[in-house]
């Protein structure tokens, strides 16, 4: 019996998608008891030939692939959603590896707490080229969002969420809060997201705890691109336009300004503590979400 479905949305991935399914290969939960779901999203590289060829040297393994048109990751998950065959389904990107108990640390901690209908693991930072000199821990947020709350199993602290690439969901329950909104989310290379944290705030309006699971482990693998400067402004601004889009939709644009105001003074506070380099690259994230957020959005 399947008891947990894993879904990886993808486009234009293919070597990584390979890399991540190779660490899902290797989960110690028997290959009866989980099952992949990658959802193909408008690829239009080798992804399905891979993947076949892939499927077809692990044959023990459930794996399958589908193909979503509607146009971003808010898509393609919901599509994952709808195709997990288990009452439980976890979501992982195509950039990543986990670990060997992955799958097992989702499924006990549906198992021991009947109420709990969202969940999230760790989540650690992998850089293949070496992790820069010029990288706080503010400024690696938004690059790798790095999270480690313990080795035990609790509620997430407040005013943390889990990450996009690292979360659980009862099936049921995700679909009765309506999944992900489409539009949110990335969408063919574009930055903007917050599909994640928007479904996460719906869920803490509802009156859900979000749980942490230390034993579902996630390597998020950031290349040596996604740590140029032109990749970073453009980061940092699309995260500025997400918190806009969502302030939007939950009708609290005023309370956003506000805010980022706030964050502006303890960002200055926080530079007069760090080295120059440290300090230049966080005022840079700072403009780059204030102008996000500050910009007319149609």
């Amino acid at each position: 019996m399947i008891r947990i479905s894993l879904a990886i949305p993808t486009h234009n991935r293919a070597e990584e998608l390979i890399r991540a399914l190779e660490s899902v290969v290797r989960q110690d939960l028997p290959a009866g008891e989980w099952e992949c779901v990658v959802v193909s999203n408008n690829s239009t590289d080798d992804t399905e030939a891979r993947f076949a060829d892939f499927a077809a040297r692990h044959p023990a393994c459930n794996l399958r692939l589908v193909r979503e048109t509607g146009p971003g990751v808010s898509y393609a998950r919901n599509r994952g959603l709808r195709e997990a065959r288990a009452p439980w389904v976890a979501f992982i990107d195509d950039d990543e590896r986990i670990n060997p108990g992955f799958l097992r640390a989702y499924v006990a901690l549906f198992e021991s707490h009947p109420e709990a209908v969202v969940a999230g693991g760790r989540i650690l930072a992998e850089y293949p080229s070496g992790r820069p000199e010029w990288m706080s821990h503010y400024v690696e947020m938004p690059i790798a969002n790095p999270m480690d709350f313990g080795d035990e199993v609790r509620a997430f602290p407040v005013g943390r969420v889990p990450g996009g690439g690292n979360m659980a969901f009862r099936r049921e329950a995700l679909a009765r809060y309506g999944g992900f909104d489409p539009s949110l989310g990335r969408v063919n290379g574009e930055l903007i997201g917050g599909e994640e944290n928007d479904l996460f705030e719906r869920l803490l309006q509802g009156g859900e705890t979000i749980w942490y699971v230390p034993g579902a482990v996630m390597w998020h693998i950031i290349p040596p691109h996604k740590l140029t400067l032109d990749y970073f402004r453009r980061l940092s601004y699309n995260v500025g336009v997400s918190q806009r889009l969502r302030a939007q939709i939950h009708h609290r644009v005023a309370k956003a300004l506000l805010r980022e105001l706030f964050k502006w003074g303890a960002t200055l506070l926080l530079c007069c503590t760090m080295a120059p380099r440290k300090s230049l690259w966080l005022l840079r994230l700072r403009c780059g979400i204030s102008r996000g957020l500050f910009a007319r959005i149609g």
